[in-house]
């Protein structure tokens, strides 16, 4: 146990575990051909032709209703593909689910069929690693082109080998457009440089009059081998820097927390309590940060407002950048973070940062009223937004939609209250939840999030006044070089601005990983937008699109 967990955590953890393998042993023992043990939960091996058999069978019978992640990875004699799973009514009840398959045969069955996100989860590990999935709904490429040749995260790919291929390996931009079932649509290209796409994104959306008839996202323009970077960097000093850039909204530190959590997991590392509290503090002035770029973005989107909603979020969250400037010397690209705890105290000062800090803090309800009236109260966005965008819980839960998205539906899901860490469990606050499933009830749970973080925020501020200057212990004392023992196992997650950001680390006893998966809550959110566009209009599709929040950094990673 780490001092990032509750109080009591490790014997919750421990009874949970415990827990977990008794379904698997009584649900699923005569699918399972071993164990294993990994450091968040207990790990079960199947068979690649059970796959759906297990899932649904631990999904409808054991309430492990979130596929969380899906990684894959290529061992020297195997492939292999872990589903994360976890209950969205407790995400402390994990279970691994690997399936290892041969060299000679690298096919599993897909698991699309039960959790709708592994759809791409699996195109995914197709596209990167090289495993097929039999019965998937359209096994292709995600991140490369369909063109490209060989899987980069395969041990027999050549990084200098040419990808120049024959005309006919790529679609004819020349053929004609032909209609399916003689019906009179359209296809219409958004994107991929188009302000409405909030990133780098293209949508192939099918029209049908007016109609949104098919809605097919497109990704992979700003793939950028974060992955493979991070698998190339030290745990202890390389890695911290990279999950800044995931998210470019501003969540940075929420990123930084991910990957902290899931290394100290691994190594681990306790931290001090002042440090805890230094790292809650500054993460939800990051959420902060992101939602009032959201929120103002959203404006832009929806109803066009440039000079009142969209320059208000920017000057709120110029006052943000400005704070966390002050604390980490950098206005984005934070790299705050460390292994163990945080890279220095509070600014001196600290009085002088306190008082800034509350000052912001004092105005903001004002502000929120501010954006309530031009925004929730108005009656054109209220009109473009209420019963638009639906997405029913039980749809949300199966692609896996994580964050303001989920909790927009009426899930209630926040990973900072429900397996906690940092100094969350010690503070009073509530988590957002709206049940309008459309994106009003989206925009309505960020903006009570921006509410909640305050909150968390000042009491933050009470504890660090307070704490006596001979306990200000911002780092343990960790070893220079961390080498983990060979193939241990981790998966962690934390509530990041978009919602569940999860890293799983496998060590090969060197102190760079062997494998390193980033679950961005992006990528599993925009997944979700046929379901929430196709039936409706094409100004509802740009609405949903936006109420998403998507940033392309975490999906393309």
């Amino acid at each position: 146990m780490t001092s990032e967990q509750a109080p009591g955590a490790g014997a919750r953890e421990a009874s949970t575990e415990h827990r977990t393998a008794d379904v698997v042993a009584d649900l699923v023992a005569d699918r399972a051909v071993g164990r294993e043990d990994h450091l968040n939960a207990e790990g079960v091996v199947v068979r690649a032709d059970e796959v759906r058999d297990v899932l649904r069978t631990l999904r409808e019978e054991a309430g492990l209703d979130h596929c969380s992640c899906v990684t894959a990875q290529e061992y020297g004699d195997r492939y292999e593909t872990i589903y994360h799973l976890k209950s969205y009514d407790d995400p402390t009840r994990e279970l691994s689910v690997v399936v290892p398959v041969s060299k000679r045969d690298p096919s599993s069955e897909s698991a699309a069929p039960v959790f709708r996100t592994a759809d791409w989860h699996e195109r995914e590990a197709y596209d990167l690693v090289g495993i097929e999935y039999e019965g998937h709904p359209d096994l292709r490429r995600i991140l490369l082109p369909e063109s490209w040749q060989g899987h980069p995260l395969s041990r027999d790919y050549d990084p200098e080998s040419p990808q120049v291929v024959t005309f006919r390996e790529n679609a004819n931009p020349l053929e004609g457009d032909h209609s399916v079932d003689g019906t009179d649509t359209m296809l219409l290209n958004v994107g991929p440089h188009h302000p409405a796409t909030h990133g780098v994104l293209h949508i192939e959306v099918t029209l049908d009059g007016e109609v949104v008839a098919d809605v097919e996202p497109d990704i992979g323009y700003i793939h950028r081998c974060e992955e493979q970077m991070c698998q190339q960097g030290t745990y202890r000093h390389q890695i911290m820097p990279y999950p800044d850039r995931w998210d470019w909204g501003g969540g940075g530190l929420l990123n930084e927390w991910a990957y902290a959590r899931t290394a100290e997991t691994l190594a681990e590392i306790e931290v001090p309590e002042y440090a805890r509290v230094i790292r809650t503090m500054s993460a939800e002035l990051s959420r902060i940060l992101s939602h009032m770029l959201a929120v103002g973005a959203y404006a832009l989107d929806v109803i066009g407002d440039f000079t009142a909603t969209f320059m208000y979020a920017i000057t709120e969250r110029e006052k943000v950048q400005n704070l966390l400037e002050e604390l980490t010397g950098q206005r984005l690209m934070f790299n705050y973070f460390r292994l163990g705890g945080v890279a220095w105290d509070l600014p001196e000062p600290r009085e002088a940062f306190f008082e800034t800090v509350r000052d912001f803090l004092e105005e903001l309800p004002g502000r929120l009223e501010e954006f309530h009236d031009l925004l929730t109260s108005n009656e054109i966005l209220q009109m473009r937004t209420i019963d638009t965008g639906h997405l029913d819980p039980e749809t949300a839960k199966s692609y896996g939609c994580t964050g303001p998205v989920a909790r927009g539906s009426g899930i209630d899901y926040d990973i900072r209250r429900d397996d906690p860490y940092g100094y969350y469990d010690r503070l009073d606050w509530d988590v957002a939840v709206e049940d309008g499933c459309d994106n009003y009830a989206r925009l309505l749970v960020r903006l009570r999030e921006v509410e909640e973080s305050a909150r968390i925020v000042d009491q933050c501020l009470d504890l660090l006044e307070d704490w006596p200057e001979a306990d200000r212990e911002i780092q343990a004392n960790v070893p220079r070089t961390l080498k983990p023992d060979p193939d241990t196992e981790v998966y962690r997650a934390v509530e990041a601005a978009k919602g569940e950001l999860g890293i799983y680390i496998r060590s090969d006893g060197t102190e760079t990983p062997a494998r390193f998966k980033i679950r961005g809550p992006s990528f599993s959110n925009l997944q979700a937008l046929p379901e929430m566009a196709e039936g409706e209009y094409v100004p509802d599709l740009i609405a949903s699109l936006g109420s998403l929040d998507t940033i392309m950094g975490e999906v393309d990673r």
